[in-house]
């Protein structure tokens, strides 16, 4: 979706996927199950090495005090320093598998096929590929597109999502389980996360996506304000959103998973470390 009618105005270009029901069955009849599942591995291996760095950071920097006032409550600004540094970090480091995971997922029959076609078999023939042909920095292409993405993506999902569970706790709400609260907060650190996000995903699809020349340069776009620009004139501002819908219901179940099992986590460590004590 987010690569559909790619640099063309509203109506000079077929639209292949209408919205989610109809995209599904469309990629099951011409590519058939098993590609809904494409990129699975890297997408994977990519959630390991993000989420490990930049929760990674966001938790040491709580452990050290820096996130929290005299009353425990997070600090804002604070908050958003360093869910933006760590989503950077984060976005940094699992960027290569974020390009193999757009360039494996984006490969279709030749009747719905949108954006450049790549036709890897898999991850690692993909980075092969691309190792070889542009080398390390050919894995890294796109990266300040990531870094900026997962940078406000994190810090608006992580920030929301404590502030939101803080005042749920503090005003004894959904109290009927330990972790109600964390499921409720994180739902709505999803959809704060989807509003940031969206937009820098959809630059991040087509650099990542987009062809490039012996040199690694990009045969359609320069960089993160050349893409926004190009975007913006040939397809309107709403084409930030495309995909929107399917972002949400995979940030939803994605930040709850992530976040209430980050609180088990900390608490299964919490009694660990008393038990030691």
């Amino acid at each position: 979706m987010q690569l559909q009618g790619e640099l063309r105005a509203k109506g000079q270009h077929a639209v292949h996927y209408k919205n989610i029901p109809h995209a599904i069955l469309t990629i099951v009849k011409h590519d058939g199950m098993g590609a809904l599942q494409k990129g699975l591995a890297p997408a994977l291996w990519f959630q390991l090495v993000v989420n490990g760095v930049r929760l990674g950071i966001y938790q040491q920097a709580d452990n050290y005090g820096l996130l929290r006032d005299e009353k425990n409550n997070t600090k804002f600004v604070n908050s958003v320093f360093f869910g933006c540094v760590s989503g950077m970090c984060g976005g940094f480091m699992g960027s290569p598998l974020q390009l193999v995971k757009t360039q494996l997922m984006s490969y279709s029959a030749k009747q719905i096929a949108v954006g450049t076609q790549h036709a890897h078999p898999g991850m690692l023939d993909a980075m092969s590929k691309i190792y070889g042909k542009n080398g390390l920095g050919g894995l890294w292409r796109g990266a300040h597109g990531m870094m900026l993405r997962n940078s406000t993506g994190s810090a608006s999902q992580i920030v929301a999502y404590a502030m939101c569970k803080e005042w749920i706790d503090d005003n004894n709400m959904f109290q009927q389980s330990r972790y109600l609260s964390a499921f409720i907060a994180s739902n709505i650190g999803a959809i704060v996360k989807t509003i940031t996000l969206t937009p820098m995903d959809v630059i991040m699809t087509r650099l990542y996506n987009q062809a490039v020349d012996s040199e690694g340069r990009g045969l359609l776009y320069t960089g993160l304000v050349d893409c926004a620009k190009k975007i913006t004139k040939t397809e309107g501002l709403l084409a930030f959103y495309k995909g929107f819908g399917p972002s949400y219901f995979r940030q939803a179940p994605h930040s709850v998973l992530l976040l209430v099992f980050w609180d088990m986590l900390k608490d299964v460590q919490k009694s660990y470390q008393s038990l030691k004590a």
